[in-house]
C-alpha cells in the first residue's frame, strides 16, 4: 500500500471541499523535532486563498481527522501541517511489508552499464575502484528495478600508453616475468611504464642541456620515437611486436581477473579497444552522405554542434585516421547491434563530460534510435592527503595493495573489540575481508558521484556513524537477537495484530516502507548513494530503538513478537540493500 499517494489524494479532497481549490498536493518527510510522518507545506496556499497558514493549516488538519482514517492528528509550525498517521495505518502497512518481496516487476526495458574500462600498462588503482563500484551497483539498483541488465567491459589494449610499457620492457625487462619476478602481471606492466617516464624524462634532460628546447627535446627523445614506431609496427602487424603484446597483455589480464574476483566485480560482456579502434569510419562516410559532416581542404571531416552549444568537432583526421570520437561512434553502433538496449550508461569520470557530450549530440544528428538512451554517469575523481594521483609517475594508490591494507585495518579494529573468539580462524578470515571490503566500498558510494572526493582510509573502517562497517554490525546485532529468539523457540510471525505504536516503531515501519522509492530514486539518478544512506538512516533508527525499548525482554507477548518479526525486517532490508552496492553482511561479529 502506497500511504503516501493515498495521503496526498486525502489533501486534495480536502482543498477541494473546503477552499475549492484543485492544487497538486506535494508532501516532504516530517523533521524529525517534530510529530508527524508526512508534512504539507502550505505557503503557496496562502496568496490564493488570502488566509493565514494558520487559518488554513487548522482547517485542513481537522478536515483530515474529521474524513480520513488516515490521519490521527496533526500540528502546526508555521505555515508547515505535519500529519501524524493513525496507529491502523502503521499495523497494515508493516503487515504489506511483511507479505511483500523486495523485487520490483520487470519493466520490460534493457540497460547496458559499461564501465571499468582499464588500461593493460598498469594495475587498477584506487580511482578505478570507484568506477568499478559504481558500475556495478547502478547496474544491481537498475536490475532490482526491473531492468534487463548487461554489465560490459570496454578494456584500452591499444596505443602509445601500451607502446610505452612494451619499450621499457624491451630496454629494460632482461627477461622479467611474473613467474620469475613473483610480481603480479598487471603491476609487472605497471613498473615497465613507470621506467619508461623515468628514462624518457632523463632523455628529455639530456637533450637540453645539449641545447634543445624543451618541445622539442620531448619529441626527438629515442624512447618516445621508439614507443611511436612501435605503434606503427603493430598497426602493421608486425609479428614481434604483436607476440610481445600479446605476451604482456596476457600478464595483465590474469593480474585483473584475480582484482576483479577479490572486490567481488564482473562483467557479462568485455570489448577490446584492439578490436573496435577502426570502426567508425563508415559512419562518418554517412554523415558526410547526409550533409550532417563536412569536409576541409585538408581532407580532416568535421561536425558543427554550435546549436548545441558546443563547437565545431574533428571526427576524423586528413590523412583518414580515426579520433576517440570515430571509434566510440563506431563502438556503441556495435554494442547497439549487440544488445539492442534501451539505454546505455557510460560510468566516465568527469574529465570526459565534454567528450560524451558531443558523442550523444553527434549520435542525435545521425538519427541513431538509441541516442535518446544514451547517459553519461559522470563522476568527480578520489584525491588522498597527499594530492592527485598520477600513474605514469608511481604516485597512485594500488587497488591490490588498498584492499590488503583495508582488510588488515578491519582485523585489527575487530580483534580490538574483541567478541570474535567463538569463530573459527577461517571465520575471522572471511569476517575480515567482508569488513574491509565493505568499508573501501560504502566509504566510495555513499557520497554523490557527482562529487570529487577525499578517501580517508581511518575514517571509512569506523564502527560508529556513517560506515560500512556500523551498518555490518547492526545486521550481526540483530541475526544475533534472532538467534536467541529461535533458541528459545520463539517464533517470529508473518502478520502482527497491534494497535499501539512507539515513536521509533513507526519511523522505523515508515522507513522500511520507504525502500523501494529509495531503490527507483536510485535508478532513476544512478546514484548508489542513496541505497547507502538510506541502510545508514535505517541502522542508525534501529540502534536508536535498541538503546530505548527491549526486545527479548519484553512483557507484553504480542508486542514482543511484533518487535522481532521489525527487527527481522529491518536486517533482510539491511542485507538487501548493502547487497546492492555489492557489500555482504556478517550473520556475527
Amino acid at each position: 500500500m502506497n500511504t503516501e499517494k493515498l495521503l496526498k489524494a486525502a489533501i486534495s479532497e480536502v482543498l477541494k471541499s473546503e477552499f475549492e481549490v484543485e492544487e497538486e498536493v506535494d508532501l516532504q518527510p516530517t523533521r524529525k523535532e517534530f510529530e508527524g510522518t508526512f508534512t504539507y507545506v502550505i505557503f503557496p496556499l496562502i496568496k490564493k486563498l488570502r488566509k493565514s497558514p494558520q487559518e488554513i493549516g487548522e482547517k485542513i488538519g481537522e478536515a483530515l481527522k474529521r474524513e480520513s482514517d488516515l490521519v490521527a492528528d496533526y500540528n502546526l509550525v508555521k505555515g508547515f501541517l505535519n500529519i501524524v498517521l493513525s496507529p491502523k495505518i502503521w499495523k497494515d502497512t508493516f503487515n504489506a511489508l511483511l507479505a511483500d518481496s523486495y523485487a520490483l516487476d520487470n519493466n520490460g526495458q534493457s540497460v547496458m552499464v559499461e564501465f571499468s574500462s582499464p588500461n593493460t600498462n598498469k594495475p587498477l588503482h584506487l580511482g578505478h575502484l570507484r568506477n568499478n563500484f559504481l558500475g556495478y551497483s547502478v547496474a544491481s539498483i537498475l536490475e532490482a528495478n526491473g531492468y534487463a541488465v548487461t554489465r560490459a567491459c570496454l578494456v584500452n589494449d591499444r596505443g602509445i600508453h601500451i607502446c610505452k610499457s612494451m619499450i621499457a620492457y624491451q630496454c629494460f625487462g632482461n627477461g622479467e616475468t611474473p613467474e620469475n619476478s613473483g610480481i603480479k602481471g598487471d603491476h609487472l606492466a605497471g613498473k615497465y611504464y613507470v621506467e619508461f617516464d623515468k628514462a624518457y624524462k632523463q632523455e628529455v634532460e639530456d637533450l637540453k642541456a645539449q641545447g634543445m628546447k624543451e618541445d622539442e627535446a620531448k619529441k626527438e627523445a629515442p624512447l618516445m620515437k621508439a614507443a611511436q614506431e612501435m605503434l606503427k609496427d603493430w598497426e602493421a602487424g608486425k609479428e614481434e611486436v604483436v607476440a610481445l603484446w600479446q605476451k604482456m597483455n596476457a600478464w595483465v589480464y590474469a593480474g585483473f581477473k584475480q582484482t576483479y574476483e577479490s572486490i567481488g566485480v564482473g562483467f557479462d560482456k568485455t570489448y577490446y579497444e584492439s578490436d573496435t579502434y577502426l570502426l567508425g569510419k563508415d559512419i562518418v562516410d554517412e554523415g558526410l552522405a547526409k550533409g550532417i559532416f563536412y569536409k576541409k581542404e585538408d581532407g580532416s571531416v568535421w561536425i558543427d554542434l554550435s546549436e548545441e552549444g558546443l563547437d565545431h568537432k574533428l571526427v576524423l583526421r586528413g590523412d583518414g585516421t580515426s579520433v576517440y570520437i570515430t571509434q566510440d561512434l563506431g563502438t556503441t553502433e556495435l554494442k547497439f547491434q549487440d544488445f539492442h538496449t534501451d539505454k546505455s550508461v557510460w560510468v566516465v569520470g568527469n574529465e570526459q563530460d565534454y567528450h560524451f557530450q558531443v558523442l550523444f549530440a553527434i549520435l542525435k544528428k545521425l538519427g541513431r534510435p538509441y541516442a535518446e538512451g544514451c547517459h553519461h554517469l559522470s563522476y568527480g575523481m578520489v584525491d588522498l592527503p597527499s594530492g592527485k594521483m598520477k600513474s605514469r609517475e608511481g604516485t597512485v594508490v594500488d587497488a591490490d595493495d588498498l584492499v590488503s591494507e583495508m582488510i588488515r585495518t578491519a582485523k585489527e579494529t575487530t580483534e580490538e573489540r574483541g567478541k570474535i573468539e567463538a569463530l573459527s580462524e577461517e571465520e575471522k578470515q572471511a569476517l575480515f575481508q567482508m569488513l574491509g571490503l565493505g568499508a573501501l566500498k560504502y566509504f566510495l558510494l555513499k557520497v554523490d558521484p557527482k562529487k570529487r572526493m577525499l578517501f580517508n582510509p581511518a575514517e571509512s573502517i569506523d564502527f560508529q556513524g556513517n560506515t560500512g562497517p556500523f551498518i555490518q554490525y547492526t545486521h550481526a546485532r540483530i541475526r544475533s537477537i534472532l538467534r536467541k529468539a529461535e533458541s528459545e523457540g520463539l517464533v517470529v510471525p508473518q502478520k502482527i495484530d497491534l494497535s499501539d505504536f512507539e515513536a521509533l516503531e513507526v519511523d522505523l515501519i515508515f522507513l522500511l516502507s520507504e525502500y523501494k522509492n529509495q531503490l527507483k530514486k536510485a535508478a532513476q539518478e544512478y546514484a548508489p548513494s542513496i541505497v547507502a544512506n538510506y541502510c545508514y538512516d535505517l541502522a542508525k533508527t534501529f540502534n536508536s530503538f535498541y538503546g530505548e525499548f527491549s526486545v527479548m525482554n519484553e512483557t507484553d507477548v504480542r508486542t514482543r513478537d511484533f518487535r522481532l518479526a521489525l527487527i527481522e525486517k529491518v536486517a533482510e532490508t539491511l542485507k538487501n540493500g548493502m547487497k546492492l552496492l555489492g557489500i555482504d553482511v556478517p550473520e556475527q561479529m
